[in-house]
């Protein structure tokens, strides 16, 4: 992997972030994570939802992430998902599945209603419209007036906003730190960044500038194998590249959650989460990650 010493779009990055608001950590405002970033308690299981070729209900879900040693999810839906909303939350709570995140491209109101019946509070990751024309200010500009109602919303339910990164203009993370912090300066400290790899191919060449710039902001990573040429969705491990950019997680000193997909609809969720799990031990091997590892020990 080529890695760049130094871009002038991540100097504005820098300039950007380099005051973090008195109340944030310097470190990462969002994290809880006390040990190992890559441990199996920081776990989160995103997009087995609609990718899932066994197409599990909530309890079926929830009972597979059990036997996985999961703790954590990020809920994924599509529209004929709404009705189990409340038994999916259900089966979390009595399964003792933390709820790290949930999918809001839309239905905020009825996702935060949602959240305070069942008492949660959690992030909602959202995927702002792209701004398609204009300058970068006025870009900022239109992506702040999608966002910012919705972070109002969230902030009254004592809830946070993550900007999932899926391509385009609003999926560049310097975009996204110039978004956040256009937010902050509006009184908004409740908006971070959800990075996902399988979206970031393009940005490889300068991960390693890009992960301590987005740091302090970033609420949840997904991680995934990088492959030259794709494609898009691999599991852990089976990339070009994987070693090194899970060594610039590390290094970075990032400490919150870590999300695994499957995000395959002809895939078992079960086998692409096992697939994910196994090709991070394998490289945490190589990294002589011994505190890691010992949490997946059966």
């Amino acid at each position: 992997m080529k890695l760049v010493p130094w871009c002038p779009a991540a100097l504005l990055a820098l300039l950007l972030v380099s005051s973090p608001p008195a109340a944030r950590s310097a470190d990462n405002a969002w994290s809880t994570k006390k040990g190992d970033v890559f441990s199996r308690d920081n776990l989160v299981a995103w997009c087995i939802v609609p990718f899932d070729a066994k197409h599990r209900g909530p309890k079926d879900r929830a009972d597979m992430l059990v036997r996985l040693g999961i703790k954590r999810i990020a809920y994924d839906w599509r529209d004929q998902h709404i009705p189990e909303w409340d038994e999916e939350l259900d089966q979390y709570k009595s399964h003792g599945i933390e709820l790290v995140g949930f999918w809001a491209p839309d239905h905020h109101k009825q996702i935060l209603d949602l959240l305070k019946r069942h008492g949660l509070k959690t992030q909602l990751w959202m995927m702002v419209p792209d701004p398609k024309d204009g300058t970068a200010e006025q870009r900022v500009a239109a992506a702040v007036a999608s966002v910012g109602p919705v972070a109002r919303m969230a902030r009254e339910y004592g809830c946070t906003v993550g900007l999932y990164n899926h391509g385009g203009w609003v999926g560049e993370p310097e975009n996204q730190l110039a978004i956040i912090h256009r937010l902050e300066q509006d009184g908004f400290d409740n908006v971070g960044i959800v990075y996902n790899l399988h979206h970031g191919h393009e940005h490889l060449d300068r991960f390693n500038i890009l992960m301590p710039l987005m740091k302090r902001r970033l609420m949840c990573l997904t991680i995934n194998g990088m492959k030259k040429g794709g494609p898009m969705v691999l599991p852990v491990g089976q990339g070009d590249d994987d070693l090194a950019l899970l060594k610039i997680i590390r290094d970075s000193g990032y400490n919150g959650p870590i999300s695994i997909l499957n995000h395959r609809e002809e895939v078992d969720a079960e086998q692409g989460l096992r697939e994910n799990i196994e090709g991070l031990k394998k490289l945490l091997v190589e990294m002589h990650d011994d505190a890691a590892l010992s949490t997946y020990r059966e």
